[in-house]
């Protein structure tokens, strides 16, 4: 999963983020179509899953539930890029179109950009870790907590608690209040607040257009994988063995957001369905890009395919790792950790 050293040697993540400037212009005619083509395919799978429960075509509907929650999936991209201002020429479109579509994927759009922002200020900055990201420790810190706080973190990097019922919690319950910026004024509270009312308000019409089971049986099941598909491409687009992790002056925004980010090299239907966030390490050294605008970055920086590149196949290699060995400078699992005796010796 390294990167190819011969043919990213030559690239300089500080020139490379201008010259990535004449790719940030959005066409608002592609963006009225992509966010149109989305919302009717979201909108016309749930209404065929109301209408199969409707007609006792269980089979129907259980066929159905992964295709909505992709459709979701690229809802909540399309928002990602309002949250970067790249998806219309316009602040002030970008701003509320992500907050209607965050009524749809049950996040707070005001309060998710502040936190995604931050991400993007400090990703791999080991000084600076906590918001927006998926925590992660050094070996060291990891040894240095009780057994207990080994415990829990141990539980936190579980696959069943990361990729299972976690993402539910955060999207579903968690997000309903803004954790950790309550002290940044009333805002960002007032703005969860509304956001939680349009929620309360649309699905209240919803359960009376459908009723309650329908509305509860499609709702519950395509968020909750739609959430478990989108923790999945968060982690896969940093937690890999040779991402970027420093600290105090070795730390560099530019190359942090190069070396840092995966090129997740997804087949084309869910490239699609992703919103090409698998070009991820594009997208951090850039982030005003339009994500249909990502592939032509790497038709004219070919050399931009090897860094970070991840297939599926390996991505899934990378679930184990979980602490950041600061001399190997990568990600590791527990069990090198304690293969390799980097744990503390016994008293």
């Amino acid at each position: 999963m390294a990167p190819d050293d011969s043919r990213t040697a030559s690239l300089d993540a500080s020139q490379l983020r201008g010259k990535l400037r004449a790719y940030h212009e959005p066409s608002t005619a592609r963006s009225v179509y992509e966010i149109g083509l989305t919302v009717a395919l979201f909108a016309g799978t749930w209404a065929a899953m109301a209408v199969a429960l409707n007609q006792g075509l269980v089979w129907l509907y259980l066929l159905l539930i992964a295709p909505a929650a992709g459709f979701l999936v690229r809802l909540f991209m399309i928002q990602h890029d309002c949250g970067h201002g790249s998806f219309f020429p316009r602040r002030s479109a970008n701003d509320w179109v992500g907050r209607v579509i965050g009524v749809l994927t049950l996040t707070d759009y005001d309060y998710w950009r502040r936190s995604h922002a931050v991400h993007h200020a400090t990703s791999g900055n080991l000084d600076h870790r906590g918001v927006g990201d998926i925590d992660t420790l050094t070996v060291a810190e990891y040894w240095a907590r009780s057994p207990w706080g080994r415990l829990r973190y141990r539980l936190y990097r579980n696959p069943l608690v990361m990729f299972g019922f976690g993402p539910s919690y955060v999207f579903i319950l968690q997000g309903r209040l803004p954790v950790g910026f309550m002290r940044k004024g009333r805002t960002l509270w007032l703005s969860t607040m509304a956001t939680n009312a349009v929620i309360a308000l649309i699905a209240g019409l919803m359960i009376w257009a459908v009723g309650a089971s329908s509305f509860f049986l499609i709702q519950l099941p395509v968020v909750a994988l739609a959430a478990s598909a989108g923790v999945w491409l968060f982690f896969v687009q940093h937690q890999f063995e040779e991402t970027h992790w420093r600290e105090g002056e070795e730390w560099n925004a530019s190359e942090a957001a190069l070396h840092g980010s995966s090129h997740y090299d997804l087949p084309a239907p869910f490239q699609w369905l992703t919103a090409n966030i698998g070009i991820h390490h594009v997208h951090h050294v850039s982030s005003r890009i339009p994500y249909y605008r990502l592939p032509e970055v790497l038709r004219d920086f070919p050399e931009l395919r090897a860094v970070g590149r991840l297939t599926f196949t390996q991505s899934l290699k990378c679930v184990p790792l979980a602490l950041w060995d600061e001399t190997a400078r990568k990600l590791i699992s527990f069990k090198e950790a304690r293969l390799a005796g980097l744990s503390p010796s016994p008293a």
